[in-house]
C-alpha cells in the first residue's frame, strides 16, 4: 500500500494534535449540553473512535450510512440513507462527524434532514477541508481541523476503492492508481 502513495500529507503526530484540539474545543463548547456525535460511515469511523476520545465530557454516540453516488463517480447531492439513527435527535445537541468536506453537497442535504427530526442543533466536525472543491455553503461555526489542497487523499479512513483506510496517517495517492 505505501507504494501507491505520492506523498504523506498528515502524520499521526499531527493528527493527534488536530483531533485534540478539536476535543478540547468540542468538550468546552458542549459543557452541560446534551451531546451526540454522529459518525457518517465508513471513512470518518477512525477519527470518530479518536475524537470521541478527546473529549472529556459525556456524550453518546450513532452511526449512519448515506450515499449520494448512486452509480455515478459524482455526488448527486440527494442523499439516500442506507443506515439511520438508532437515536429520536429530539433534544440532543448533534455534531456530525465527518472525515473529510469536499462539495459539501451530501452534508447540506444530510444536516436538512436531520433539522426536521428536532435536534437542539447541529453542528459538523471535519477532520480534512477541500475549500477549492466546495459547491455549496455550510455555516462557518462548524468544526474543522484543517485546510487540503484538492488532491485524492487515502489513510486514516479515507479510502479508495475500500483499500487504504487503515493506514495510521493521510497520504496523497498516485494518480495512476486511481486513473484508467
Amino acid at each position: 500500500m505505501k507504494e501507491d502513495i505520492k506523498e504523506v500529507l498528515l502524520g499521526e503526530k499531527e493528527i493527534q494534535k488536530i483531533v485534540k484540539d478539536l476535543g478540547g474545543r468540542i468538550s468546552r463548547d458542549y459543557s452541560g449540553k446534551n451531546l451526540l456525535l454522529v459518525s457518517v460511515l465508513k471513512g470518518s469511523v477512525v477519527f470518530m473512535a479518536d475524537l470521541m476520545r478527546a473529549i472529556t465530557i459525556p456524550c453518546k454516540i450513532d452511526f449512519m450510512i448515506v450515499s449520494s453516488y448512486g452509480d455515478k463517480a459524482v455526488s448527486s447531492g440527494h442523499v439516500k440513507i442506507i443506515k439511520d439513527l438508532d437515536i429520536n435527535l429530539a433534544g440532543y445537541d448533534l455534531v456530525i462527524v465527518e472525515d473529510i468536506l469536499d462539495t459539501g453537497k451530501t452534508l447540506k442535504s444530510l444536516m436538512e434532514i436531520l433539522k426536521t427530526r428536532n435536534p437542539q442543533s447541529i453542528k459538523v466536525c471535519t477532520l480534512l477541508d477541500k475549500p477549492d472543491r466546495r459547491e455549496v455553503e455550510l455555516p462557518e461555526e462548524n468544526y474543522k481541523g484543517i485546510e487540503i489542497p484538492d488532491e485524492f487523499v487515502v489513510g486514516y479512513g479515507l479510502d479508495y476503492n475500500e483499500k487504504y483506510r487503515n493506514l495510521p496517517y493521510v497520504g496523497i495517492l498516485k494518480p495512476e492508481v486511481y486513473s484508467d
